[in-house]
């Protein structure tokens, strides 16, 4: 039974490149930055981001650009994709809660990862795509990027921009405000 007092959002940060996809490497997750959003109360209780060595490809300048994670950060706060999933999952508990993303491409991007890495899926099938609600109730004809939509509400932003720590609370406060519409 889903319970229904928080919502958890997530927001992962993943490697990339400026062009293609080195030959021989492929997307995959560097951060998975976590906030909890208290229904009762509109506050973000908790808001954590677990950093992942990337086993199967590097972390491009552009991505340290980008996202200001650095291969010497992962090789020194990093873990394993399947330790951060068993983190997330002892943690969290995430398949007893509805769960957020500011867009598709985070639960895809975990879907196909933990396929690829044998791990099992951990988070439950209610899941809040806020980028397009957030569009919908403002009323924009179509979906702006969290930035924007932050903008739009007058809300700072918080901390840095492609953190997945960062991006969560970000992205908690434009849920917030969409639950109460």
């Amino acid at each position: 039974m889903k319970t229904t007092d928080k919502i958890i959002i997530i927001d992962l940060e993943a490697t990339c490149w400026q062009g293609p996809v080195p030959s021989g490497q492929e997307n995959e997750i560097i951060e998975i930055g976590l906030a909890v959003l208290d229904l009762q109360t509109g506050l973000i209780t908790k808001n954590q981001g677990i950093l992942i060595k990337p086993q199967r490809s590097t972390v491009s300048p552009f991505c340290t650009e980008l996202t200001t994670i650095t291969t010497e950060l992962l090789e020194q706060k990093g873990i394993l994709f399947e330790e951060a999933i068993a983190q997330l999952t002892e943690e969290y508990q995430p398949d007893l809660y509805t769960w957020a993303s500011y867009g598709q491409y985070d639960l895809n991007m975990l879907k196909k990862q933990c396929k690829s890495f044998n791990v099992p899926y951990p988070m439950g099938d209610e899941h809040i795509n806020v980028k397009v609600w957030f569009a919908e109730l403002f009323g924009l004809q179509k979906p702006t990027g969290m930035n924007g939509a932050l903008h739009l509400l007058e809300i700072p932003l918080e901390g840095i921009h492609h953190r997945g720590v960062d991006d969560a609370k970000n992205i908690a406060k434009i849920l917030n405000w969409c639950l109460a519409q």
